[in-house]
């Protein structure tokens, strides 16, 4: 059912004028938006999340298991936007290694750094809310001295931007004029925390990232701040327990109906198709999600079994394997730090991952030798 969902100003840049679209406020009307209209996907969206929150029970520690997944969702939502990393990139960097690609990987882990920020501050009694301000921090920490850095880091643009083509006259979409920008998103963060708005929460996240994609507020990153998005409001709304679950690999999955479920918003005022798109993707990842988790921590279960069986394994080749799904790349002097322990000892321990087949060295050299967790890191990559 088609919905104007905003309409078009005229804004010049670079010397040409062009129709720039400024959103409605949310939540959409004419004819509004109503929850019995995606009543099944949300509830099996409400499933599948409640599902992965109980098999995350599963594993012995949910910080390992939050280690990994969120590595997964910085990875992913940076390779929608190009970069080039991989988990083995970013965990070598991790423990210390050079990498080839050091810029993509600055990315992700600048990523990592805003998520954090923002977990920490919504989990502080004293910190920012779900906000313009939240996520102004969050991007600037998300620039901090890469690519984007002089894209004026954690403030509101400016100047018009466009998406797609090679100037604004043949742009695929133009946001709305920057002097939109702050009102637009003050009306936003009223329909985050409006708890008079009759949709299922879910549904009020697929509607907000969509809103914050076209204001498109940031000269970079909007992308990857929308998404970081997504994960806060699922902690604000209590969808999820922990971060657990990585939406980006399903929209890089989709990349191209992603971006036209999108763009079908602003030109047809379909968000019906938007929100259905958004809870499949919300399924299908959870869904994903709750595999991996019962496959990794398979492994690490197999693979503890083995090592208490060996009558050759000691404590600090234990003490070592409960490390690995948090430090699945490392060396002898890291192990050594960490068990603090000497070298001799660190080296025996790993020896004896390493003739279990629980370990593997990869560099074949005497000196600085590089150790994994092969196995782990494969189920994490696929």
């Amino acid at each position: 059912m088609n919905r104007a969902s905003g309409f078009y100003v005229v804004s010049t840049t670079l010397g040409e004028s062009v129709n720039a679209f400024v959103p409605h406020a949310l939540p959409p009307k004419n004819p509004v938006l109503v929850a019995s209209e995606f009543q099944e996907l949300n509830r099996q969206a409400e499933i599948a999340l409640a599902r992965l929150a109980g098999v995350s029970g599963m594993v012995p520690s949910v910080d390992w298991l939050i280690y990994s997944t969120i590595r997964k969702e910085a990875l992913l939502t940076s390779q929608i936007e190009g970069t080039q990393a991989t988990l083995t990139d970013l965990f070598n960097v991790e423990a210390g290694f050079n990498v080839g690609n050091v810029d993509d990987v600055e990315e992700v882990t600048n990523y990592l750094s805003a998520f954090r920020w923002v977990q920490n501050q919504l989990r502080d009694p004293n910190g920012l809310p779900i906000s313009v301000r939240l996520l102004c921090g969050a991007h600037r920490l998300l620039l901090d001295g890469v690519r984007g850095a002089g894209k004026q880091p954690g403030e509101l643009r400016r100047s018009q931007n466009w998406i797609g083509g090679t100037r604004p006259g043949n742009a695929v979409f133009v946001p709305p004029p920057p002097e939109h920008v702050s009102e637009l998103l003050s009306n936003l963060e009223r329909f985050i925390h409006d708890s008079e708005v009759d949709l299922p929460a879910i549904v009020k996240v697929a509607l907000i990232h969509a809103q914050f994609e076209t204001i498109h507020p940031y000269l970079d990153g909007n992308g990857r701040i929308g998404r970081l998005l997504i994960a806060a409001l699922f902690e604000h709304w209590g969808l999820l327990p922990e971060p657990i679950m990585y939406l980006s690999s399903y929209l890089k999955q989709h990349q191209s109906e992603y971006y036209s479920r999108l763009s079908a918003i602003r030109t047809e005022g379909d968000w019906q198709s938007w929100v259905n798109f958004f809870l499949e993707g919300v399924i299908s990842a959870a869904q994903d999600a709750e595999r991996n988790i019962i496959s990794v921590a398979s492994l690490v279960d197999a693979d503890r079994k083995r090592l208490m069986q060996s009558s050759k394994s000691g404590v600090n080749s234990y003490r070592l394997f409960e490390m690995l799904p948090m430090m699945p790349t490392f060396t002898i002097e890291s192990v050594r730090r960490q068990l603090n322990t000497s070298v001799p000892t660190a080296t025996a321990a790993i020896n004896e991952l390493e003739t279990l087949g629980i370990v593997k060295e990869s560099t074949g050299l005497k000196k600085n030798r590089r150790y994994s967790y092969q196995a782990y890191i494969d189920l994490l990559s696929n």
